[in-house]
């Protein structure tokens, strides 16, 4: 279906969430999660003339250094929203510096890429922007309200209570679109089953302010038992990353001290961290990076999108477009649905499962590459064959295969 070319317009500025909000009786369509893929999905179901309601929960902490692919700028621009979302407030990303496979540090710069250079995002801001042009399209948009799990009604809709600053409050909606990220909360107290490709986990710490000036650019290298991530943020704070197996013994509990000593034993990392001023008392963060998809990414009354339906290794650096893609396409299924194509949801299952697919094919070859520590079980894991978990057949939901979270 063609992605719709509205003119631009000018975004309000992000919703307060201490605003009054009455929620109608009911909605066509509740999306639960106010990330990329939620806004994606409820925008464009808005814009299709949709009653939608946009939930956010809001909690945990803000997701931090996030890259943005540079043809994602083409999507946002094909909505309209381009200069809104990706204006002031984000870097650009002009090169991607990785030692993998060789010590030696290799470049790629955006020069090389047909769409132009990427960004590193704010993601709270961009979040932001993203729930304020689905409020613009027409959207209500329930900050900080978690979606509580949904009851069946007799006539065949959902009864979902929404628990926020405000209280408790219940509305009714005939669909609920699921994106609320890996844990896929809805999908799967509708009976769809989570299958996780590994146990990659990522310990992240986030330095001071340094003296230099920004670069513009990220830097993957790998080491024995994972591999090593760093990227200035938009705050001109920079953010470090170590991503190993949750079960691997280097994935142990750590405090900022441990941390920075294994840092410190890297190449090229630590080069741009030791700048930064690091706080002794701010221990690292731990969140799942593992790849992970649904048996079937839609359901009776339910359709997921983003991480929901199909969750990718960070290595990737295409989470957020894959969010921003798969809540467009959510959306587009579930308004053709509605308008009596049948088979539009199975479509749409189909084509996640095919870039699920591709995935996976890519995941293995970009880890053959690191041949330095093919013993080791991290690379092992990832490398060796047969290749230790299935891959889903594209052909249709009878393919799937995989272990269950």
């Amino acid at each position: 279906m063609p992605v719709p070319t509205p003119a631009p317009a000018q975004l309000p500025a992000p919703a307060d969430s201490s605003e009054p909000w009455e929620p109608a009786a009911r909605y066509e369509v509740l999306v639960a999660g106010g990330g990329p893929a939620g806004s994606a999905a409820a925008l464009t179901l808005a814009r299709a003339g949709r009653s939608v309601l946009l939930a956010d929960a809001g909690t945990g902490p803000a997701k931090a250094g996030e890259s943005l692919a540079a043809v994602a700028a083409v999507l946002l621009d094909d909505l309209g929203i381009g200069p809104q979302v990706l204006g002031s407030g984000h870097l650009p990303c002009y090169r991607r510096l990785s030692a993998w496979g060789s010590a030696e540090l290799r470049s790629v710069h955006s020069i090389r890429d047909p769409y132009g250079h990427g960004r590193l995002l704010d993601r709270a801001l961009f979040d932001r922007r993203l729930r304020a042009a689905a409020r613009t399209a027409g959207a209500d948009l329930a900050e900080r309200s978690a979606v509580r799990p949904p009851l069946r009604t007799p006539e065949g809709g959902w009864s979902v209570e929404l628990r926020g600053p405000a209280g408790r409050r219940t509305v009714r909606c005939d669909w609920l679109i699921d994106a609320t990220g890996r844990a896929a909360a809805l999908a799967t107290r509708c009976g769809a089953r989570r299958r996780t490709l590994d146990r990659l986990t990522a310990t992240h710490l986030t330095l001071g302010p340094g003296p230099e000036t920004v670069d513009g650019c990220s830097l993957v290298e790998s080491d024995p038992d994972g591999w090593w991530y760093t990227a200035p943020l938009p705050s001109r704070h920079r953010l470090v990353t170590w991503f190993t197996d949750a079960d691997l013994p280097a994935a142990a509990p750590t405090d900022a001290g441990r941390f920075l000593r294994r840092m410190l034993r890297t190449r090229h990392i630590r080069t741009r961290a030791e700048p930064h001023p690091a706080d002794p008392g701010l221990a690292p963060r731990r969140a799942p990076a593992h790849s992970a998809h649904l048996d079937r990414p839609w359901g009776d009354g339910w359709i997921a999108a983003g991480d929901a339906a199909v969750a990718f290794d960070p290595l990737s650096a295409q989470g957020v477009l894959t969010a921003l893609v798969t809540g467009l396409n959510a959306g587009e299924a579930l308004d053709a649905r509605l308008r009596g194509h049948r088979s539009a949801l199975a479509e749409y299952g189909h084509g996640v499962r095919a870039v699920y697919a591709g995935y996976l094919r890519e995941h293995r070859s970009v880890h053959r590459l690191e041949g330095r520590w093919a013993g080791h079980p991290f690379w092992a894991r990832r490398t060796e064959d047969p290749h230790p978990w299935p891959v889903p057949d594209a052909r249709g939901p009878t393919g799937l295969s995989g272990t269950a979270n």
